[in-house]
């Protein structure tokens, strides 16, 4: 296989790897706290050398180098549920994962368990100031609120505050592929620095026009891509042909 065909099977895969996270973004446009991904590739150059007195040629290639979040906020979704909650800002909130770690999410319906302990709508125990999951005493379940800066009352007694948790390298957090994220280096915010709005959630930021937009230029750069892959093709049989004939 010759160097241009090396150079479009790397925008092939570059092209591949865009539709991939596209069609993610747009599967998951009506999921609670969901950020967007965009992918990100970087330029990898080869340097070819030619003989004595011919120059050394450069070749560059696409290299698929990860995917990063889009930060901003979506939209407030009024759920009616008082103890929901959607953070104000940069931030996760903590819960902990069936096998006793710790995930984060930006998904904040929230619920209280039968146990009493403050989870979120898939079950998941939130857990508080220190890792430590919040109980709410069972005859007071239905009188829980959450104040602005994170602190959880039960009547009129405070029983705990939900924890925000901030990653100053957003490269530190990863999906885990069941709308939580694992993540390394995070930080608590103190309660004067947190800052949640209640009686809803954080809709998904991804906006269809714009995903919609990506992939047809998606699909417009892979028919030029194969258009230039047919047209190298013909060269080569021409070559071929020509050689036949001279021989």
């Amino acid at each position: 296989m010759d160097i241009s065909s090396y150079v479009l099977l790397s925008h092939n895969q570059a092209l591949r790897r865009r539709l991939d996270v596209s069609a993610n973004n747009m599967a998951n446009i009506s999921t609670a706290g969901f950020k967007r991904e965009a992918p990100v590739f970087r330029e990898f150059v080869e340097q070819t050398a030619g003989g004595s007195d011919a120059p050394v040629r450069t070749t560059s290639m696409v290299l698929d180098y990860g995917a990063v979040h889009d930060q901003s906020a979506g939209a407030f979704m009024a759920t009616g549920n008082p103890i929901d909650v959607m953070i104000d800002g940069p931030g996760y909130l903590a819960v902990e994962t069936p096998e006793g770690g710790t995930a984060y999410t930006r998904a904040g319906y929230l619920k209280v368990g039968e146990d009493g302990t403050l989870q979120t709508a898939g079950g998941l125990a939130l857990l508080g100031e220190g890792g430590r999951p919040i109980t709410i005493p069972l005859e007071q379940a239905g009188q829980v609120s959450i104040g602005k800066d994170g602190t959880v009352s039960a009547g009129d007694a405070q029983v705990g505050r939900v924890a925000v948790t901030v990653f100053d390298d957003e490269r530190m957090v990863d999906p885990r592929g069941d709308g939580t994220f694992a993540g390394t280096g995070g930080r608590e915010l103190a309660a004067a620095d947190t800052k949640l709005k209640t009686g809803g959630v954080e809709g998904s930021n991804v906006q269809a026009i714009v995903e919609t937009t990506n992939m047809v230029e998606i699909l417009r750069a892979y028919q030029t891509s194969m258009k230039m892959s047919e047209a190298l093709g013909d060269m080569r049989k021409s070559a071929i042909d020509k050689l036949g004939r001279f021989g």
